[in-house]
């Protein structure tokens, strides 16, 4: 929860350090108690947002606590003191504060001019996943009684913007005093394109006429769980789509977002046909409940997990974004058959009796398919260092060796790659081929994956010497101080190439998608329409170890 609340503070309170006058005719704005409570480390606090003129005095005295209190569950204010609109945590003590800001700021010798809002109102500062429907239904009132005391004509809300909660029902409309500026969820620094801009192939295109879009509808829908114990990884999604929302932005491109935590209700039909794209949800039965909601309407990508890959094969209106293992075996095996020389072998190594009969078939197919001569070697983890005889008889000693490891248990690719190593240190040229689960095994020491000149296929790879991703993590670390997660990425780079896509070719988007590729950050997009179906992704990322310590992608 806590770094949900770094992330939700630093999205959302861009604000620069406002001064306080510190002088006898200053005058304190009142201090209302908050009702967002929050636990971090098993300690309850109020998440009070602090308005303009603000002290942390005031404030401590509302809530009935001490400003070292204060100090203590935010280390933060003593770099760089309060600011404006930012929010803070507040200690729950025994004794209920009350709102008593007139009483406090006299007891500190300073006028109360401000009137506070009547008993019959409660203040609530709207959450950026929040609605009218929600609210209305968290305090047990109508909607339009909400409306009615807030003067609001439409149903639309701000993160942020503070409501007044009509109590039992009667609505107590109070004058509006100053508040503080509302800061846009999207404010965020401009990040450089990379979405490849070439010109579509015009196959089945030609009768489209293109209308681009600069006012685009997404909607995004993950499980946050943000009223209770928040979804990490989804937080992190949702801030690579924001920095891609504001990049776009630069560009003139305006992105109404419209999240919705999956946790706590689902998004309507109309939501789902009203928007271009829908980002999510990620969990196939939770794409099952949302398809089933669409009715065949609206264009619904399922952003990281590639078992929606299934669901593409029967919904025309599912994307399925990863890439699957299936596309990763099947472009090691082309890969290899790209690479491969006159007088070399291939050589495909498993583990006797082991679980991954399917995977050792599916190898073989593939390469019975592509026509590669190929030798088959197994062999027991219990025979260690045995086995580098018998396979050393079916390799090359003058020239390439080319070795897939048909096998995803750690302890035995472990075992293969020492014996590699050990081969290669006999004179023997070996090039291992690998899937992306290898990198995983913590057992194997990366400088063996650079002694085999590992050949690594991925559905996600980073290249991290790519000056336009140096200049997303700057930003990104400036704005939220941490690193992007692989989650991160997966939000800006899906996030960006749909919407970039939708204002390129406007409703009619989905027909150039699979002529669109495109090398993102972390992903590869490669789609193919299935008949009868949605789409999948073949697209992959490639990269290759080699012996000067260096890691190139292709």
């Amino acid at each position: 929860m806590k770094r949900f609340l770094t992330i939700l503070t630093a999205v959302l309170l861009l604000e620069p350090l406002y001064v306080f006058a510190q002088d006898q005719n200053y005058v304190a704005p009142p201090v209302t108690i908050s009702s967002e409570k929050v636990k971090i480390d098993g300690r309850l606090c109020y998440s009070h947002v602090v308005l303009e003129k603000q002290t942390l005095y005031s404030i401590s005295k509302a809530y009935g606590v001490s400003v070292d209190d204060i100090y203590q569950v935010n280390p933060g204010l003593n770099e760089n003191g309060l600011k404006k609109n930012s929010i803070i945590l507040i200690p729950v003590t025994t004794t209920p504060p009350t709102n008593r800001s007139a009483v406090n700021d006299t007891a500190a010798g300073v006028p109360a001019t401000s009137e506070t809002a009547p008993a019959a109102n409660k203040i609530h500062v709207v959450k950026w996943y929040e609605d009218l429907k929600s609210i209305a239904r968290k305090y047990s009132v109508s909607i339009d009684d909400i409306k009615a005391a807030n003067k609001l004509s439409g149903n639309k809300l701000k993160a942020r913007q503070e409501l007044i909660i009509p109590i039992g029902g009667v609505p107590v409309v109070v004058e509006e005093t100053a508040k503080p500026e509302e800061t846009d969820a999207t404010a965020i620094p401009v990040v450089l394109e990379t979405v490849d801009n070439e010109t579509p192939r015009q196959q089945d295109t030609a009768e489209i006429i293109i209308t681009p879009k600069k006012n685009l509808r997404a909607a995004l829908v993950l499980p946050f769980n943000a009223e209770d114990k928040a979804n990490h990884n989804c937080f992190d999604f949702y801030s690579g789509v924001l920095m891609a929302v504001n990049s776009l932005a630069e560009q003139g491109i305006h992105t109404d977002l419209n999240v919705i935590d999956l946790s706590n209700e689902s998004p309507s039909r109309n939501e789902i046909a009203h928007s271009d794209v829908v980002l999510g949800p990620i969990a196939p039965k939770d794409i099952n409940a949302v398809l089933n909601i669409a009715g065949g309407r609206g264009m619904i990508v399922s952003p990281l997990d590639s078992r929606s890959e299934t669901l593409a094969m029967t919904n025309r209106n599912l994307i399925s974004a990863p890439s699957s293992h299936m596309v990763q075996y099947h472009d090691l095996v082309n890969w290899i058959k790209s690479d491969m020389a006159a007088d070399d072998r291939v050589i495909i190594i498993s583990e006797k009796s082991s679980r991954d009969l399917a995977l050792v078939d599916c190898f073989k197919a593939m390469a019975d398919s592509s026509g590669i001569q190929y030798s088959s070697f197994s062999y027991n983890i219990l025979e260690g260092r045995k086995a580098i005889e018998p396979l050393s008889k079916l390799m090359s000693e003058t020239a390439t060796n080319r070795v897939l490891i048909a096998s995803e248990s750690e302890a035995f690719v472990n075992d293969v790659v020492r014996n590699l190593n050990l081969m290669i240190y006999n004179k023997f040229d070996v090039v291992l081929y690998a899937h992306s689960k290898i990198r995983s095994f913590e057992t194997i020491e990366v400088e063996n994956f650079h002694k085999t000149g590992l050949h690594l296929c991925s559905a996600y790879f980073i290249d991290y010497n790519d000056e336009k991703l140096s200049d997303f993590l700057l930003k990104y670390r400036a704005l939220y101080n941490m690193e992007p997660s692989q989650f991160a990425y997966a939000g800006y780079d899906i996030a960006y190439y749909f919407l970039s896509l939708i204002a390129r070719y406007g409703d009619d988007w989905t027909a150039f998608i699979e002529s669109e590729h495109a090398s993102m950050f972390q992903s590869a997009f490669r789609f193919k329409r299935i008949e009868n179906g949605g789409w999948i992704n073949e697209g992959t990322k490639k990269a290759v170890y080699t012996s000067g310590w260096e890691v190139m992608p292709l």
